[in-house]
């Protein structure tokens, strides 16, 4: 017997995806206890991939999970925990975190309570539990609140509101325990149907495998609903199951098709050249440094993953990967001009060399948030 059951939540939009968020008391003390829940809220799976039977909304940005619970870490003001929820499978991942939902999570924390700022500006340290990484927000306050009004503009949503300011702290190994996983800027990853392909293999912030678009023959100026095509998708799951095993993920490609369907993202790179936009418009090759295409838990992204692009910037700054090949040389204090279906997103990474390896020290990037609903979501469950 099934019945319906209510959960306190909050629906918050972070950059350029959407997610429930829970306070961790209101969930089951049992891990192992959560994945029903948010499978049953989101609407998944859904075999005709809409979850129109719940929050979620089709497609990988906008079926995701974030759980807020008290800091276990006397560095953190609190502990968060993301889940992406398959769209189509029953498949619930945490390894791995969501930039663009980090986001919302100061805010969220600000607005129900959990810390109180002072001041005009408000500071948040976050530890995300999925990589045991901290973050730190920052973000404007009016009238002890989060703002919401302001003049930042983040391509893909729409209008202007207050600037987030996300830092990713030491970003490197953040899923594998280490920024090159396989130890080398460049690797020859073999790719079941496509034989031997350069990629380099990075882990910062989340794990990412980079790809040349060229090397697949494409330009890397194609839109996401070409890229969509089911050769495409075929393609790029064989390149992510192949890098999962390199990266150590996974022992075996069998358990990267059924436990971890979210990691590695796959980006194909591109040096910088005219690009067609979302909007219509077109990306000038002169205000980029690098052109990519994501495609994340196996769809093509409208935007960046903002894991991904910290990544990216952070893989950049790497001698000898292709993004380090591919990218328009910069000052060491610039920020990478990140150019993707809906626009160019600058991000900043600050790297050191000690003892003769690279150190990611940190990564930044701007987003917006806001809550959206708050009250209780209905899902189908046990008695």
């Amino acid at each position: 017997m099934t019945r319906l059951h209510r959960l306190p939540a909050v629906y918050m939009r972070g950059g350029t995806s959407r997610a429930l968020f829970f306070h961790q008391h209101h969930l089951p003390a049992a891990r192992a206890e959560w994945d029903p829940i948010f499978l049953a809220a989101l609407g998944s799976p859904d075999p005709n991939g809409r979850q129109l039977d719940g929050m979620g909304g089709g497609i990988s940005s906008l079926s995701k999970i974030a759980v807020i619970g008290p800091p276990t870490r006397a560095d953190a003001d609190l502990d968060y925990t993301f889940a992406q929820v398959q769209v189509d499978t029953p498949v619930v991942g945490y390894r791995g975190n969501c930039g663009n939902i980090s986001s919302a999570v100061g805010p969220f924390a600000v607005e129900e309570g959990l810390i109180a700022p002072q001041g005009e500006e408000a500071v948040v340290r976050i530890h995300n539990t999925n990589t045991a990484k901290i973050i730190e927000a920052r973000f404007p306050l009016r009238h002890g609140l989060p703002a919401v009004e302001g003049d930042f503009l983040l391509q893909g949503v729409a209008g202007r509101a207050a600037p987030i300011r996300l830092a990713f702290l030491s970003p490197g190994g953040a899923a594998t325990g280490r920024l090159l996983p396989t130890g080398r800027a460049l690797d020859r990853l073999e790719v079941p149907g496509l034989g031997a392909i350069e990629a380099s293999l990075v882990d910062a912030a989340n794990p990412v495998v980079f790809v040349a678009a060229a090397a697949l023959g494409f330009t890397g100026t194609e839109s996401p609903s070409a890229l969509s095509d089911p050769a495409h998708i075929a393609t790029f799951e064989r390149i992510r199951v192949a890098a999962a095993v390199a990266m150590g993920l996974v022992a075996t490609p069998e358990q990267a098709q059924t436990t971890l369907k979210n990691l590695p993202q796959v980006a194909l790179l591109s040096a910088p050249r005219d690009a067609p936009a979302a909007d219509g418009s077109t990306l000038a090759a002169d205000d980029m440094d690098l052109l990519v295409r994501m495609i994340s838990a196996g769809q093509p992204h409208k935007a960046t993953p903002l894991t991904g692009a910290m990544c990216l910037a952070v893989a950049a700054r790497i001698p000898g990967s292709l993004a380090e090949a591919l990218a328009r040389r910069r000052g060491p204090q610039d920020d990478l001009r990140v150019a993707h279906p809906s626009g160019i997103l600058p991000v900043a990474a600050r790297t050191r060399l000690e003892d003769g390896a690279l150190i990611a020290e940190e990564a930044v990037v701007y987003r917006t948030a806001r809550r959206l609903m708050e009250g209780r979501v209905l899902y189908p469950g046990p008695d």
